[in-house]
């Protein structure tokens, strides 16, 4: 069984979804009371957009271990299942008080979402403004950082959406955001792909230069 999870975790590195979802499945049919098992089968469903699998499997998985770690998935597993009072309702439930700071940040950046669903702008900003947010830059902090960045310019704060934009950059070495993307397009920064233009000044076989285009 712990094969099969050390293959979910590569295949899931790898991209590989269906790869990951056979192992998972094979896990749980050896294993289905062990928590990690069901949780990386409820992985692999949430990375599918099955959010209904996904969302019973962490259900399963939080009854077998007792641990809430996996509440901002839930959250986010009913959000994604267009379910936006039930997902504010399990953040808020009392669960949420005993996550450690990184559940904490991803709750918090879930909860915006679902606010900016409903079309609640600073209630979505607001959610964002927990303890962390306020200890600069440091690593773990760029998806915060960068979704407060991403609300303030919805409610066009533009000046302080590129501080929090920069600070996220800055943070995000491994690059899982686009936050420097995201500050080109605030400077008007426009990156050309000239590699087919290089191409078409090359002489041809007979070393002779192109013809002008018109």
């Amino acid at each position: 069984m712990a094969q099969h999870l050390v293959m979910v975790a590569a295949q899931l590195e790898a991209d590989d979804l269906d790869a990951a979802l056979a192992h998972a499945e094979t896990a749980v049919r050896r294993a289905g009371r062990v928590p990690a098992a069901r949780e990386a089968l409820g992985m692999v469903a949430y990375r599918r957009g099955d959010f209904a699998r996904a969302l019973t499997e962490f259900r399963t998985a939080r009854r077998l271990s007792g641990s809430s770690h996996l509440l901002p998935l839930m959250v986010d597993c009913e959000r994604g299942l267009g379910r936006s009072a039930r997902a504010l309702d399990l953040a808020a439930s009392p669960e949420a008080a005993g996550l450690g700071e990184e559940e904490r940040m991803e709750l918090a950046i879930v909860v915006s979402g679902v606010r900016r669903d409903l079309g609640q702008n600073d209630a979505a900003l607001l959610a964002l403004q927990i303890p962390a947010l306020r200890r600069g830059p440091r690593a773990g902090l760029h998806r915060l950082h960068y979704a407060y960045a991403d609300i303030l310019l919805d409610l066009g704060r533009e000046d302080e959406a590129r501080e929090w934009f920069l600070m996220a950059a800055t943070e995000d070495t491994e690059q899982e955001t686009d936050a420097v993307e995201r500050l080109e397009d605030l400077d008007g920064i426009v990156v050309m792909d000239l590699g087919g233009e290089e191409e078409d000044d090359q002489p041809d076989a007979a070393g002779h230069p192109p013809e002008p285009t018109e």
